[in-house]
């Protein structure tokens, strides 16, 4: 339910914000608005206010919306309102009102991440983790627990700000980046990253491990924390604050070591060797075979014990003042757009995989989880979600806003406005397109749930 209502809160947010802003300037430039959607299909509340005449309607279907302008190619208009009706006002015009939704849309997100930076966003600190081998990042001796201070001489304030700049060198082409990062030791060392032995294979997963650059993260000793009721390991005889020392002879050093000897051995007997008050003790259990992404694997029902202040250390908040604030959000706004737009570029030329077209199950399960982070985090996801859908209706794909764009382009260069025909073909292609960009995305999103 969680779910469901965040992502309808959502998308009912991001809907009027979008149909706001073409009415707006509908309104400014003197076009008469017959309706303002939220939803399509079956009329739910409709509501016409006092000297307005403009219907505010909830509609069945909460999956968009739409503005309704006076307009002679969709039904009859009376003389005296010809002046007000949508395909009478100047081509300029009519291009404003057309952009100002994606407009609304960028400008919700600029609005957000300026409050957002105001108030301080919680996030990761550019730390790098341990450094896989035969990758780029070992190629540049790059090492553990290396803070990374700058790409390119962009200061790099979190993890996230890493993912995001090296994304788009690499949909830039970039052949390598230069990285200023800081040691333990607090010594600046610098770093030339190899970006051309990235592959189109390597930017549909986590293109970071490709490079062999993860987050640093704390040493997570095998001792137990939290047991499931009547689970396995409680049963056995385990408790809280038992250290795990051997597994079937086999030493344990960290967590990890625990959940890969207990997953790789569903339904079998590991002998455990754990210490309990400065005594060694023996007991084994049988980790309960469980079926997970097609393999069965084993589970105990125990949870480590974690030190939050060795986490909580990793953690900063990126905050500026007011001003400041609003400068970084326009930036970020603009290179989230940018490498959203290259993203969508490099899967038209086959440059990276459809695969990570996402649908709305996708983005309903995205508001699920960020609503249960809190209030920060599910205002990041309206930000990052708002500016996907300016930048989604910028295409220029008949239907959508940018292809309206593209017509009235076509009408400002020629000096007449485009063919019924050419209008007609037009929606019947972006029609084609539109379903196939869903029935794509639905399948993506079935694909990762199933």
């Amino acid at each position: 339910m969680i779910t469901l209502l965040a992502f309808i809160v959502a998308i009912a947010i991001l809907v009027v914000i979008h149909e706001m802003g073409h009415y707006w300037v509908a309104r400014l430039c003197g076009v008469k608005v017959l309706r303002f959607s939220v939803g399509f299909g079956k009329t739910i509340y409709t509501k016409r206010f006092e000297n307005s005449e403009t219907d505010w309607v909830i509609s069945a279907i909460p999956l968009g919306g739409y503005v309704k302008m006076l307009d002679e190619r969709e039904g009859e208009v009376a003389t005296h309102e010809l002046h007000l009706a949508f395909n009478r006002q100047p081509v300029l015009q009519r291009m404003a009102i057309v952009v100002a939704g994606p407009a609304a849309n960028l400008l919700l997100a600029i609005i957000l991440f300026w409050a957002l930076f105001i108030y301080g966003v919680p996030s990761l600190k550019p730390v790098l983790g341990e450094v896989l081998p035969n990758t780029a990042a070992a190629a540049a001796s790059m090492h553990a627990q290396e803070t990374i201070v700058s790409i390119n001489e962009q200061a790099i304030p979190s993890w996230e700000q890493v993912s995001w700049v090296l994304l788009d060198l690499a949909l830039q082409g970039a052949t390598e980046a230069r990285i200023e990062a800081r040691t333990a030791q607090g010594d600046i060392v610098r770093h030339v990253l190899n970006l051309k032995a990235l592959t189109s294979g390597d930017m549909d997963e986590d293109f970071l491990q490709s490079l062999g650059l993860q987050p640093y993260q704390p040493l997570v000793r095998p001792v137990i924390g939290k047991l499931v009721e009547g689970g396995v390991a409680q049963r056995a005889g385990l408790l809280p604050d038992d250290k795990i020392l051997r597994v079937d002879g086999q030493s344990i050093e960290d967590w990890k070591d625990l959940v890969k000897a207990v997953r790789g051995h569903p339904g079998q007997i590991l002998q455990l060797e754990i210490e309990r008050s400065g005594m060694v003790l023996a007991l084994d259990l049988t980790p309960e075979a469980t079926s997970e992404a097609n393999i069965t694997v084993g589970k105990i029902g125990a949870a480590p014990h974690i030190d939050r202040r060795e986490f909580d250390a990793l953690l900063t908040k990126v905050h500026y003042a007011p001003l400041a604030a609003f400068g970084h959000a326009v930036r970020k706004t603009w290179e989230i757009a940018k490498v959203s737009l290259k993203s969508l570029g490099k899967m038209v030329v086959g440059e990276m995989s459809l695969k990570n077209l996402s649908g709305p199950i996708t983005i309903a399960d995205y508001a699920g989880q960020s609503a249960q982070m809190g209030a920060v985090a599910y205002l990041n996801f309206l930000a990052l979600i708002s500016i996907s859908l300016g930048v989604l209706n910028l295409l220029p794909i008949p239907l959508l806003d940018g292809g309206h764009l593209l017509y009235y382009m076509a009408e400002l260069i020629k000096g007449s406005p485009m063919s019924e025909k050419a209008w007609g073909a037009g929606q019947k292609i972006g029609i084609a397109l539109l379903v196939t960009l869903m029935a794509l995305a639905l399948f993506n999103d079935f694909s990762r749930l199933f």
